[in-house]
């Protein structure tokens, strides 16, 4: 079988830690940055959001505010676009960047945007498989049951694919703020060319969570012998 507190596990993920390391100092780095440069037109977030929604007819989407740091996310479920407070409230272009991003999330609902609707599919299965699947994996140890540990494995693979598939979301998403930043009159053409670094460097943190999913199913992969004819 295979065992948690595996020195192959530290060599397999290394690149992963690595590069979500990274990423989080570049995005955190990067919208501090533009935190301190306002839009010529002194939109908050919120209020970017509200017009990029309105303009694009989506009066019906609510704009709420959330707590955390960058925790914005729109939930298609009741259609709320949720901003954190350093964007709801700030004049800034990296409030207004993360703002019409998580707005072109609602474009994206409202258009049908297909990798969106696959992504919303696999919400449910994921949550549970995001952590069952080391509690499968841990019974699997325990009782030595093979069948069970493949399971994990399909569990996690679950969790690759929902992480793949975000990828063309979130990409998706800031290309769409990116147009309507400046189709919709928030900001000048060369203030969403910065507000865009935003979006960018937000976007390796989907690539590092991408690549860290597919490299601990390629670890079970090897634990389990069915890759690399490896078995412990």
């Amino acid at each position: 079988m295979f065992f948690f507190y595996d020195p192959l596990f530290l060599i397999v993920m290394l690149p992963a830690m690595i590069l979500a390391g990274i990423a989080t100092a570049k995005t955190q780095g990067t919208f501090n940055r533009y935190a301190r440069v306002a839009a010529s037109s002194r939109l908050t977030g919120a209020q970017a959001a509200r017009r990029m929604l309105d303009l694009n007819g989506l009066q019906e989407v609510e704009i709420r505010r959330a707590r955390g740091f960058l925790s914005d996310h729109y939930n298609p479920a009741n259609r709320t676009l949720n901003l954190s407070p350093d964007v709801y409230d700030a004049q800034s272009l990296s409030a207004i960047g993360v703002a019409c991003h998580e707005a072109g999330h609602a474009l994206q609902h409202a258009h049908g945007y297909v990798p969106l609707q696959i992504r919303s599919a696999l919400v449910p299965i994921t949550q549970f498989s995001s952590y069952g699947a080391y509690l499968v994996i841990l019974l699997a140890v325990l009782m030595g049951n093979l069948v069970m540990a493949k399971f994990g494995v399909v569990l996690f693979g679950i969790g690759f694919l929902f992480a793949l598939v975000t990828l063309p979301v979130e990409w998706d998403a800031s290309a769409r703020a990116k147009r309507q930043m400046v189709a919709d009159g928030i900001v000048l053409p060369s203030e969403a060319q910065d507000a865009g670094k935003v979006l960018d460097a937000a976007f390796l943190t989907y690539v590092a969570a991408a690549v860290s999913a597919l490299l601990t199913l390629l670890y079970y992969l090897m634990r389990l012998g069915l890759l690399g004819g490896n078995r412990d």
